[in-house]
């Protein structure tokens, strides 16, 4: 799966497009899966440490009062976050970033501890946003959070064999030189007007199932039900003049005829 390239450009280094600073909520997502909201100052995005562990995976997580510190363990792995040096230590990696407490909440910086922790953190345009990838994770977070958006919005009350179909077609897009090369740049592709009706509707921002979580993992893992179909409609919700006329169908999942 091709990564997102100019998302890792337009992130920079700071995940963050922010005046120096300014503080300004900011979504994050983890594998996928949106956590607590963060927030930008000075060109650095900031999250909930207790948030960003959970996400990550199985933590024990603790604030020890005599030290003042936060004290995390996961697998043989163990964090400190101090924000009285404002260090983050990860085992015996010590590393210095700004750790501060709000209301009772201890944040860090996001790209610091996903790094430390051997994941990579990307600024996601279309989510305005942070994605993470955990170094666990077998798929790209800006992929897969997108890729399930769209199956949910689309198909998310088909078979799961039709919303893989669906997963299908947009993989097939990416990989086709007549479309944008990445999953989001596929869904919120505009060049020959908007491509996918939830878009359109804003449909696309609803929170996945379970199951069109899986059908995305099940489409990235390689399933095709509809082999190299570049295109769908619902009949009973559009005639498809334009699909019918000038592509070659290929056959019918549920609600939705597929075509190449």
């Amino acid at each position: 799966m091709k990564r997102q390239l100019l998302c890792g450009l337009l992130a920079a280094a700071s995940l963050s497009c922010s005046a120096s600073g300014y503080r300004s909520s900011v979504p994050v997502q983890v594998d996928g899966t949106r956590m607590s909201n963060g927030y930008i100052e000075n060109g650095s995005t900031y999250v909930p440490l207790r948030s960003l562990l959970n996400a990550l995976g199985d933590w024990e997580i603790r604030w020890d009062a005599d030290t003042r510190e936060v004290v995390a363990s996961s697998q043989g792995c163990q964090l400190t976050a101090s924000p009285a040096d404002n260090t983050v230590t990860v085992n015996s990696e010590t590393l210095y970033g700004t750790v501060s407490l709000h209301s009772g909440t201890t944040y860090v910086p996001l790209r610091l501890v996903t790094e430390a922790l051997d994941g990579t953190a990307q600024w996601d345009p279309y989510l305005d946003g942070a994605a993470v990838t955990s170094a666990e994770s077998a798929y790209d977070a800006i992929d897969l959070y997108w890729l399930s958006h769209i199956i949910y919005a689309e198909s998310g009350a088909e078979s799961m064999e039709g919303q893989i179909a669906v997963g299908n077609v947009v993989l097939n897009r990416v990989a086709s030189s007549s479309f944008p090369n990445s999953v989001p740049q596929v869904v919120f592709d505009r060049k020959n007007g908007v491509q996918f009706e939830p878009v359109s509707n804003g449909t696309i921002y609803k929170t996945p199932s379970a199951a069109s979580v899986e059908a995305a993992k099940r489409a990235l893992d390689g399933e095709r039900p509809v082999g190299q179909a570049l295109y769908f409609f619902a009949p009973a919700l559009s005639q498809g003049l334009w699909i019918t006329a000038n592509r070659t169908y290929l056959q019918t999942i549920g609600c939705h005829r597929f075509y190449l």
